[in-house]
């Protein structure tokens, strides 16, 4: 189904109008979840390397350190749960709803593919939405870094600006953007797929949406190690 759907995205016509609708609502659902849970995110970890970096004696690298966790790592991953857990199984309990009301089977017998009529626009549109989320993610990070290092701990902000690009370089972003994209991508094809093959009743939509979410979270985990390897190889840390 990973190929097959993947394939849909690049077939034409592509159901533009039905991936507003479904960015629309993912931006709905997962807007302010993302607000709330992106500010104590940066906050928790401009603590913890605020007062790593003073007890080694670099107070100054604090900025740098701090955005190179939120822009590399963590707001991939919390763009990544937030999509997996509100958009995924959003999109597992739709096609669920409509498997067991055998909307999907009517759709094949006229014809029509739901592979591209429905799920290659959610698809992409969870992909869109994902990396609109992670730019949120890194924004608030880096601001609440700023509040807690600067304001909160006393450190110096002129030190706090300028050592963003001591460790932290543009790969760094364009790592973040790539990861977002693709666990969009995955969160939404694994929802989509447990919701199409989804049976037993609504319980059984149930059960789907429960699986959709763990499966997609142990996946995306997985993936990020494997993304975060590999880029480790191809782009080098700069040294200090």
């Amino acid at each position: 189904m990973v190929v097959e759907v993947t394939k849909r995205i690049f077939t034409r016509p592509f159901q533009f109008r039905e991936f507003i609708e479904q960015a629309w609502f993912i931006t709905s659902v997962t807007l302010m979840p993302t607000i709330l849970v992106s500010i104590p995110f940066g906050a928790v970890i401009s603590l913890q390397v605020g007062n790593l970096t003073g007890q080694l004696g670099a107070q100054s690298f604090a900025g740098a350190t701090a955005v190179l966790a939120v822009v590399r790592e963590a707001a991939p991953i919390a763009a990544a749960l937030i999509i997996a857990g509100a958009a995924g199984s959003a999109i597992c309990s739709d096609m669920g709803a409509r498997k067991i009301r055998e909307e999907i089977d009517a759709m094949e017998v006229l014809g029509v593919d739901p592979l591209e009529r429905l799920i290659a626009p959610r698809v992409v549109a969870t992909m869109f939405v994902a990396l609109m989320i992670n730019g949120i993610v890194i924004a608030a990070g880096i601001g609440g870094g700023y509040f807690f290092t600067v304001i909160v701990q006393g450190g110096s902000a002129g030190a706090f600006l300028s050592s963003f690009t001591a460790l932290a370089s543009l790969p760094d972003l364009y790592i973040s953007m790539i990861k977002a994209v693709v666990f969009g991508w995955l969160a939404a094809i694994v929802g989509a797929y447990k919701g199409l093959n989804a049976g037993g009743g609504p319980s059984g939509v149930g059960r789907a949406v429960n699986e959709s979410v763990i499966v997609a979270f142990m996946l995306l985990f997985f993936l990020n190690a494997i993304i975060t390897a590999i880029y480790f190889q191809v782009v080098p840390p700069p040294g200090l």
